[in-house]
């Protein structure tokens, strides 16, 4: 059964791993020579207040294929946020191959991620957005079938009948049917 990965484990993670953590981050900053037509990338939106987990969920999809981009670094946007801000990542997700958002029980708060997922709504199909959900127990996902949030796939972690070890995949809960995360971010 898939599963999706509790806050816990990824904090676990991020701590054994600080120093790669802090590279994978700041790898995944924005750069003109990184992000073109020739070379897609998986634009990821997350709140502010999740941070710290970010670096998991950078590490699980570059393992798997992705060119992550995060605003963190992008030189581009300017500080405090403004108009600007949002002309740059409309702009980098319409640009994006895929969407990814990560989704904890802060995103309802953050101003920036529900907008964020219907700029991509708004420009990709459903096929190329995925939610990445945590949470403090892995058993409880309703609050992930609430909403707009039930339109979209997620990333989880679990058993495929196409793979005899468990894979991270992208899971439609609606049909039941998953797809390798690897083979999506192609």
């Amino acid at each position: 059964m898939p599963r999706i990965i509790t806050l816990s484990e990824m904090q676990s993670y991020v701590n054994k791993n600080i120093t790669a953590s802090k590279e994978l981050f700041e790898s995944s900053s924005f750069s003109l020579e990184n992000y073109n037509e020739y070379n897609p990338y998986t634009f990821v939106s997350y709140s502010s207040k999740d941070s710290e987990y970010l670096p998991y969920v950078l590490k699980i999809l570059t393992n798997h294929g992705a060119k992550p981009y995060v605003d963190k670094g992008d030189d581009r946007l300017p500080n405090p946020p403004s108009v600007k801000t949002a002309e740059v990542l409309k702009d980098t997700i319409k640009k994006s191959k895929r969407m990814v958002v990560f989704v904890t029980t802060n995103s309802k708060d953050s101003k920036w991620v529900p907008w964020e997922l219907g700029l991509g709504d708004g420009s990709k199909s459903n096929n190329d957005i995925a939610l990445f959900p945590s949470g403090e127990n892995s058993y409880e996902t309703e609050w992930l079938e609430q909403e707009y949030l039930g339109l979209y796939r997620r990333i989880v972690y679990g058993k495929h009948t196409d793979y005899a070890d468990d894979i991270w995949m992208v899971y439609d809960y609606q049909t039941n049917t998953a797809t390798a995360l690897s083979k999506w971010l192609q």
